[in-house]
């Protein structure tokens, strides 16, 4: 195998379709089976010095999804175990052990129901296959998914963190033995014992090669307050997916979605002034919405400064087996949008998406088997994209790769200012001069309302391009780039006559911000102006 992956390695591969002639021609050739790229991948990761050095385009050739890692970091989605949701939604689906509105066959469940749901397990299992496809998983995005979180059992939620936290620090890529290491939940552990191992495994993560950067919880609108968010920024986390699905009362109340549009206008307010970075969940085509409506109230999340959120997920309304929409489909109460309303219907959407507001889906990941009615393409993007349809979202503009070089020569610092929840919001980004690329922006929210009294709050710094290991040859990541947006945000700060200023850091990058000054201070890393 050795013999016939180094003769591969020494042809001019520059494409996918170049890797594939050659793995072919060498496969009929040897009469061996197609090498697999995790294969030629694991053989290169044991080489020491390979000659001639391999370019990091066949690297980028050779991984599976490359796209994982390309926005800078590497996202870990973990799974919680089942447990009653607070809601009764009309669209969600209710199956025996899977999280509600989720399904067993999607793939994150189908991990976790491996895993047993163990987040430990999880951690593990997904930096394996990640570094197995040719990635280096050395900042990693935890995303908590599995339903509300906030409804979980105060000690669970602290165990399970915790254990997130120890799969990272305890990960070896060399010995992979995890067996030994695995603790399963008990409800007679003590909360304060849980939050000591919590405190320890995070300040090990500071300083550990995979680091959690940022952690993600999922709830909904009703369920925050200043006790919850104190302690989720007790957890670690950083950012907060709410499920908003439509901002009109009375289609809230025909999906029986158990509050209103106060509940999102509040969670919002809250969630910002404690510095989270803050997700909407959209679900256009609900009953009681027409696809007039949903355009209508997309264009109102940012033209009222009560929503104004970060980031977006679109979820289209679908009819699965084991919801009460499902029942309403049957009689013929419920119809869902065609394919061509859908899609004109998101087209008009990205067409008014401000540029400092990221759409991470367009499609939730439910296998087309479990879909009895609604949207079937599970590659929308892909198809919008082919047509040639984009926007100035972020993910759009977003920096996929790039040589310092060429970052120095083209970059431009731009900052959006507009009212947020009370506040004021900047955003801050560096663009090329023709605007068409993004490779970082900051996020700073000056109000005084918020958690830390009389101080500035930076709610995301964000590098984009390839994830690039700290000490790896420079790129957009590490070159100097974030400190500029820094230096940016505490410029307008104090021209704000604000004293001090916080950022709400991901464990994993505390380190960072302390070379810039800051010190850690009520999980918020802190500067004082002079």
């Amino acid at each position: 195998m050795q013999k016939t992956i180094k003769e591969l390695l020494k042809l001019n591969i520059k494409t996918s379709n170049d890797l594939m002639l050659a793995k072919r021609k060498i496969a009929k050739k040897y009469g061996i089976k197609i090498i697999e790229n995790s294969e030629i991948l694991k053989y290169i990761k044991n080489l020491k010095s390979p000659q001639p050095p391999l370019s990091r385009g066949l690297i980028r050739i050779l991984r599976k999804r490359a796209i994982r890692t390309l926005s800078g970091i590497a996202p870990v989605a973990v799974l919680t175990k089942p447990h009653p949701c607070p809601g009764k939604c009309a669209y969600c689906p209710t199956e025996k052990d899977v999280p509600q509105s989720y399904l067993s066959n999607e793939p994150a469940v189908m991990r976790a129901i491996r895993c047993e749901y163990n987040p430990y397990k999880q951690v593990q299992l997904r930096l394996r296959a990640l570094e197995a496809n040719g990635h280096e998983p050395t900042k990693i995005e935890i995303i908590v998914i599995g339903g509300t979180w906030s409804a979980l059992p105060e000690k669970y939620k602290f165990w399970y963190i915790k254990e997130c936290f120890r799969g990272a620090n305890n990960y070896n890529a060399k010995t992979q033995n995890s067996k030994l290491k695995t603790q399963s939940y008990n409800s007679k552990f003590k909360i304060q014992n849980l939050e000591k191992i919590l405190i320890k495994e995070q300040k090990k993560n500071e300083k550990t090669k995979y680091k959690i950067i940022g952690l993600t919880l999922e709830t909904r609108p009703d369920y925050i307050n200043e006790k919850e968010l104190l302690e989720m920024r007790e957890l670690g986390c950083t950012r907060v997916e709410l499920g908003v699905q439509a901002i009109d009362d009375k289609i809230l109340k025909k999906n029986k979605r158990g509050h209103g549009v106060k509940e999102i206008v509040d969670a919002t307010k809250l969630l910002r002034n404690f510095g989270f970075k803050i997700t909407y969940h959209i679900m256009p085509g609900l009953p009681g919405s027409t696809a007039v409506k949903d355009l209508k109230m997309f264009k109102q999340l940012f033209g009222d400064e009560r929503f104004q959120p970060d980031q977006l997920k679109f979820y289209p309304t679908i009819v699965t087996k084991g919801s009460l929409l499902y029942r309403w489909w049957k009689r013929g109460k419920y119809k869902p949008y065609s394919d061509k309303v859908l899609q004109k219907l998101i087209i008009d959407c990205k067409k008014a998406v401000p540029e400092y507001v990221r759409i991470i889906r367009l499609i939730r990941d439910i296998p087309g088997e479990s879909i009895i009615a609604g949207n079937l393409i599970t590659n929308l993007r892909q198809v919008l994209h082919q047509k040639g349809i984009k926007c100035r979202c972020i993910r759009c503009r977003e920096c996929r790769d790039g040589t310092l070089s060429r970052l120095r020569r083209s970059i431009k610092l731009k900052t959006t200012k507009y009212k947020a929840s009370g506040g004021k919001e900047y955003f801050i980004q560096a663009e090329s001069k023709d605007k068409k690329t993004l490779y970082g922006f900051c996020r700073l929210h000056l109000s005084q309302n918020n958690v830390l009294d009389g101080s500035a709050l930076v709610r995301e710094l964000h590098v984009y391009g390839e994830l690039v290991p700290v000490g790896s040859k420079k790129i957009v990541q590490h070159s100097g780039l974030g400190k500029k947006l820094m230096i940016e945000a505490e410029k307008i700060s104090k021209k704000n006559n604000y004293k001090k200023i916080a950022v709400i850091s991901g464990i994993g990058t505390r380190g960072y911000y302390r070379k810039l000054g800051y010190k850690l201070k009520d999980s918020y890393m802190v500067k004082n102006f002079k």
